[in-house]
């Protein structure tokens, strides 16, 4: 049993129209639970539930400041390479693209690692377009030891690989892989991934299940927002988590939101989500699941960041570059998208301070797990 067999019995119409046939005295059922299912999610992502926001806002707080306290996990991206096979239309590494290309060296690794550190950060996130070839397992066996070295937490967000090969690189220091579907609609995929390894719908949905399997730490996933009707989008990208955490327990969970940024050939949103709705969603998700790590990264506005971090917010990017060597060497021209929170590491964590909270520059370490 993997997830896309799961998948199978889902319907997306049929979701969607369940989601917006909520009315109020559904989400108000939801409210008073002390724990919610996957149909109360769906009234609190509906539109019924805009009215209460405020309440629900209230509880999602509340349900991360007992399970999480006061702290806040920092990480930044490294990209490692902009190299793609794919030809994705929401994306600035899209192969199509007239982008320079660059992968970095391991002496440009150990610069980019020196100018992290001197940030403070010691959780690190590895990006790279999918380019089996040239950024592939060869590639990834000389450049995690040595970036492991440096930094004590260490996730990858890359092409998806077979279970062996992701129980190889735990081995080697990997601890997290963040994977994420972009649209559970398989006729929308298709739309939007036209050539490469991508275009395998399946293959990917079963990522996470292979993560789990080799016995990875944490696994991080979610939707990419505007590809298709974010509400339906999100429904299924919770039901993804609790298919994962009923089969695999061992494993820590993950869920990022973002929505789609400028980019080089970026593709109109089919579905807009308002500031609002997405603290909306934040929310939902914090009610159904208050063990959830929820991360928002550096898409959104400083403004934005620092108003929702209380309401469920567990781990944020800061400082973010999306090309090769943009920490050493600025160089825009690489990217994969624009980025809006432009603040330096040391700015975003003078805010988190200023709300009350305390920032966490190390994820976890092995040698506490016992």
């Amino acid at each position: 049993m993997s997830f896309s067999a799961y998948w199978e019995t889902l319907d997306w119409d049929d979701i969607r129209l369940s989601i917006y046939s909520k009315n109020e005295a559904d989400v108000l059922r939801a409210l008073a639970k002390p724990k919610r299912d996957l149909e109360d999610f769906k009234a609190l992502i509906s539109p019924s539930a805009e009215p209460y926001l405020e309440h629900m806002a209230q509880q999602a707080a509340a349900l991360t400041r007992r399970r999480f306290g006061y702290t806040v996990n920092f990480y930044v991206p490294l990209y490692l390479s902009n190299l793609c096979a794919n030809v994705c239309t929401y994306c600035g590494f899209s192969m199509e693209n007239r982008i320079k290309r660059r992968t970095l060296s391991m002496d440009d690794i150990g610069r980019e690692c020196r100018a992290i550190k001197a940030m403070n950060f010691d959780s690190i996130l590895l990006v790279t377009g999918e380019h089996q070839t040239k950024v592939g397992m060869n590639y990834f066996r000389q450049a995690i030891p040595e970036i492991k070295r440096q930094f004590s937490y260490l996730a990858m967000e890359v092409q998806p690989l077979a279970q062996a090969e992701y129980a190889e690189l735990k081995e080697l220091g990997l601890d997290a892989v963040m994977v994420y579907q972009e649209t559970y609609n398989r006729v929308t995929y298709g739309e939007h991934h036209l050539r490469g390894n991508k275009t395998d719908f399946a293959f990917r949905l079963d990522t996470p299940d292979r993560l789990a399997r080799a016995g990875i730490d944490k696994i991080g996933i979610g939707a990419l927002i505007g590809l298709d009707e974010w509400r339906t989008d999100c429904f299924f990208v919770a039901s993804h988590l609790d298919y994962l955490e009923r089969t695999y327990w061992r494993s820590r969970y993950s869920i990022s939101f973002p929505r789609l940024r400028p980019c080089e050939g970026a593709v109109q949103p089919k579905s807009v989500m308002t500031d609002r709705q997405l603290v909306q969603l934040i929310c939902a998700y914090r009610l159904l699941n208050s063990e959830v790590e929820l991360s928002l990264s550096t898409r959104e506005s400083p403004a934005f960041r620092d108003k929702v971090l209380p309401l469920g917010i567990t781990s944020m990017s800061a400082a973010s570059k999306t090309q090769p060597g943009g920490y050493a060497d600025n160089e825009p021209e690489l990217e994969q998208f624009a980025v809006s929170d432009e603040r330096s590491a040391r700015e975003v964590a003078n805010a988190v301070k200023s709300a009350g909270f305390d920032v966490v520059w190390k994820d976890w370490q092995a040698g506490y797990s016992g």
